[in-house]
């Protein structure tokens, strides 16, 4: 385990029966704190999140922020605990200062916004460099993975309160996943851990509705299919429709809704 603290603690609670009975129980919470990304020296952003694996999730934060293009750029990540939450410092490499220091904003986002912090609607649209391979799974594998989807999913099974974002092969096996409060910061995490490691997904599966940053965090990490389980919305469809990305939603066990499909893999 990364740096960071435990992603859940017990905590008393009531139980109260439909009768008005009430128990004393203890029940496994889910943490969220705020973790500060200080970058250079500049405070960025403030993030409220589980607070482990954030080496993870810096690279992969500052990856999807287009702050730096690849894990190579970053010098150091150096986590640690403050007395309100957590700071994460991190040192880019000298050709990267320019850009930083032309963004700096302070930000602050919550668990159900990755874009809260942004000064201008023509911040959304950043660029994507490259168009995403074609995936190679078959829908009998898309279902497979879904089925197993609660075996990587330890904090949830605890805490119930806790999203999951799993990168897969072609295969549909789980090659590495990430749990946070925040859907957006589980994929963050996610693709940091991808981008220490010469991993290559076919497709990425997540626990939450499939937004628009989402859809461009998987492209950043240069897959070919982002899987939800809840719904999408339009400006997510047509970002994926933009870069080639192929899209599937509300993924179930008796059906899932392609929402986007660029090489016809599943229009048979």
């Amino acid at each position: 385990m990364s740096v960071g603290s435990e992603p859940f603690r017990p905590l008393p609670l009531i139980r109260l029966s439909p009768e008005g009975s009430t128990s004393p129980i203890e029940r496994a919470v889910a943490v969220e704190c705020p973790v500060a990304i200080e970058v250079d020296g500049f405070g960025y952003a403030v993030m409220m999140m589980t607070p482990e694996r954030l080496e993870d999730f810096a690279t992969g934060f500052l990856l999807t922020e287009r702050l730096v293009d690849s894990a190579a750029d970053i010098l150091s990540i150096d986590p640690f605990a403050a007395e309100a939450g957590w700071i994460v410092r991190v040192t880019l490499a000298a050709h990267l200062r320019g850009r930083m220091q032309d963004r700096v904003r302070h930000r602050t986002s919550d668990t159900s916004c990755g874009l809260c912090g942004l000064s201008g609607l023509e911040q959304i649209a950043r660029p994507v460099t490259k168009r995403p391979p074609a995936p190679r799974a078959a829908p009998a594998t898309l279902f497979a993975a879904l089925s197993g989807l609660r075996d990587h999913q330890p904090w949830n099974a605890r805490t119930g309160a806790v999203h999951a974002a799993m990168a897969c092969d072609a295969q549909g096996t789980v090659l590495a996943a990430a749990e946070d409060v925040g859907r957006h910061n589980a994929l963050d995490k996610l693709v940091g851990t991808l981008a220490h490691t010469d991993m290559r997904p076919d497709f990425i599966l997540v626990t939450s509705r499939i937004s628009y940053e989402m859809v461009d965090k998987a492209l950043v990490a240069g897959v070919g299919l982002l899987v939800g389980i809840s719904a999408p919305t339009s400006l997510a469809i047509e970002h994926a429709q933009a870069h080639g990305l192929t899209l599937i939603a509300l993924a179930r066990a008796d059906a899932m809704l392609v929402a986007n499909d660029p090489h016809g893999i599943f229009n048979g």
